[in-house]
């Protein structure tokens, strides 16, 4: 039913790992395959492309969902529909920022301070266009294959650049002088297809499992036993998602709780609870969380 549209590149490796925890495997005969497969009734075909072009090729209905970065659907400026925000990048859960950059030792302060004829360098020369546009700044702008950061000063005289950290733009000697842009990870659809009832539905359940999958990131299940007397002050230990599971125990004069409870700190919580009455222990993985 669904043609499906994936990011190759630096968000490659986490977007199929996303798909794998929410139980939509991707399989291809090998890393390099633009052809996949995902064993799912509501998916016949997937194709793995540069997260640049997926925005077009979305819009112009080659496929029927895909997901790309909020920059490139900027940059692009097509109609799309955008299902959700998948709060994922490539190496943290953090948004990407797309930023104007300039030389560490410059004198300009804002962008309202570049000079006309300042040579700016970027992938995203549309984006970087209206940006300065809007800005009243008369710029030369040149499109950048790849090692921006490097250009300043010989080539540019500043760079509008994607940073996830900003740790490549101070190692490379520049300043961030705004950000143009945050940009999350995408779900998107084409638009005509969302309209498609059965279409619709299909994407909104492949939407909740991908969602499910990112909330439990980061979560466990936490199960214990404790008697009445402690009861309270175990649960006034437990950071939980929501209120916790509290169920009277068969035949014994106690209670069985659980929760959910972030994996930072559950070093810390475990022993607390024991020390506050708790049995029984467990700490369980969860795969997938669903509001």
């Amino acid at each position: 039913m669904l043609r499906i549209v994936l990011p190759k590149g630096s968000l490659e490796r986490a977007t199929l790992q996303l798909f794998e925890d929410a139980d939509l495997g991707v399989v291809r005969s090998s890393d390099v395959d633009y052809r996949a497969s995902i064993d799912d009734p509501r998916v016949v075909d997937v194709t793995i492309l540069r997260p640049q072009e997926i925005p077009r090729y979305i819009a112009d209905g080659l496929f029927d969902l895909g997901i790309t970065g909020r920059d490139w659907i900027e940059e692009t400026g097509v109609d799309v529909a955008t299902l959700a925000q998948l709060h994922y990048s490539k190496a943290t859960a953090r948004p990407i920022r797309i930023v104007l950059a300039v030389a560490g030792d410059s004198t300009w302060r804002s962008a309202g301070d570049l000079p006309p004829g300042v040579r700016v360098h970027t992938e995203y020369t549309e984006l970087t266009r209206r940006y300065l546009e809007k800005r009243g700044v008369d710029a030369r702008i040149s499109l950048s294959y790849g090692a921006t950061e490097a250009k300043v000063p010989e080539i540019a005289d500043a760079v509008v650049e994607l940073t996830e950290t900003g740790r490549a733009l101070r190692a490379a000697g520049l300043r961030i002088l705004d950000t143009v842009l945050v940009s999350h990870t995408e779900l998107i659809a084409n638009a005509d297809a969302y309209e498609d009832p059965d279409k619709r539905k299909a994407m909104e359940q492949l939407r909740t499992l991908l969602l499910g999958a990112l909330e439990a990131r980061g979560r466990v299940l936490v199960k214990l036993n404790v008697d009445e007397a402690n009861l309270q002050s175990v649960i006034d230990l437990l950071p939980a998602l929501k209120s916790p599971t509290v169920s009277k125990l068969f035949g014994e004069d106690g209670y069985a709780v659980e929760t959910v409870v972030a994996k930072s700190d559950i070093n810390v919580l475990i022993p607390d609870l024991k020390d506050h009455g708790a049995t029984g222990i467990l700490e369980l993985p969860i795969g997938k969380i669903v509001q």
